[in-house]
């Protein structure tokens, strides 16, 4: 089996797609061989990446007041989650939002609105927001806004904004079984919104939700195929009082995260694949595993749930011989 590992690492590297059956096979790989499967999957990380880790920092920068219906979110209509729920946050608390991610050595700061999409009042203001945070420091804003128009798209780009995140979430086929309020087409609509403006995109997948092995290979090739510069996995948190969590029978482990980790990495050798919502929960003893298939991470938390601080997340790379990616000092402000 391990030379059967080696050669989808040469299948990746190469350029090749994988099978469904050697899909399958990564999904279905004995437990027992996951350094294996791990060492394989290194191979193809370390040839475009080597060992950096590019850090995220994220701010929930509106919470909650969703109308949508997506039955795994704890911001959705349908949630009944005990969470925070405020408006749009202000200007200094955006900006220092963003003083805080270079703090945490974060090249990339994600401001994410909840919502079906923002309006013209609160576009204008993140614009405005974009623009401050660009004049005071070097830092890459990724926003996520929900669905959006051509002209949304091109106001953002204008402001300064480098990537957009909206994603796939689940396959087409699975789509409809977590969200009716919007559809997958939808989804791809606004991310070629995104793409036409200029935005880099910033698209992934959540896994955990009762999905089948066909869902997650045919929702992992479909990434492959739109090629998003980064690719966020995110491990369902099951969060009381959403639909999703409440029926739900079985929760992943460690070692199934890894695996699709490992799949995402050699189906996209080029990508930045970052592991995201739900590593501490899922991974739990085996977080420093992550690195191996992928080369980046979120820091300090996501939308209503907390993560690792950002010594942690420095010690847990420096520990596993990696080293944080930094931006250059050619791009610093003067």
């Amino acid at each position: 089996m391990l030379s059967n590992y080696n050669q989808i690492a040469e299948y990746s590297l190469s350029g090749e797609a994988l099978s469904r059956e050697e899909c399958l096979a990564v999904l279905d790989s004995p437990d027992e061989q996951i350094i294996e499967l791990l060492s394989a999957a290194f191979r193809v990380r370390a040839t475009h990446f080597g060992k950096k880790v590019s850090l995220h920092l994220l701010i929930n920068a509106k919470s909650g007041l969703c109308p949508e219906d997506c039955s795994y979110c704890s911001q959705s209509s349908v949630s009944t989650a005990e969470i925070q729920k405020y408006p749009l946050l202000d200007d200094e608390q955006i900006i220092q939002g963003a003083r805080e991610a270079r703090q945490a050595k974060a090249i990339r700061y994600c401001i994410v609105s909840s919502g079906r999409s923002t309006g013209p009042k609160e576009l204008n203001r993140l614009c405005r927001q974009v623009k401050n945070i660009k004049k005071e420091m070097n830092l890459s804003i990724c926003t996520s806004l929900g669905l959006l128009t051509p002209e949304a798209a091109i106001a953002l780009k204008q402001a300064g904004v480098d990537r957009y995140n909206h994603n796939l979430n689940a396959s087409q086929r699975f789509y409809s079984q977590i969200c009716t309020s919007h559809t997958y087409r939808d989804r791809l609509q606004t991310l070629q919104n995104a793409r036409a403006a200029g935005m880099e995109l910033c698209c992934g997948a959540i896994f955990g939700m009762g999905e089948t092995d066909d869902d997650i290979i045919d929702l992992s090739l479909a990434l492959r195929e739109l090629q998003p510069q980064s690719i966020p996995v995110n491990f369902l948190i099951p969060i009381e009082g959403t639909p999703v969590a409440s029926s739900l029978e079985n929760h992943l482990n460690p070692l199934r995260c890894l695996k699709i980790l490992c799949l995402l990495r050699f189906l996209n050798p080029e990508l930045e694949i970052r592991v995201a919502g739900g590593r501490e929960y899922h991974l739990r003893s085996l977080q420093p595993l992550a690195l191996y298939p992928a080369n980046s991470i979120f820091v300090a938390g996501y939308l209503t749930t907390s993560g690792q601080t950002p010594p942690d997340a420095w010690q847990m790379i420096q520990d596993m011989g990696f080293e944080i990616e930094q931006v250059p000092v050619s791009e610093m402000p003067v």
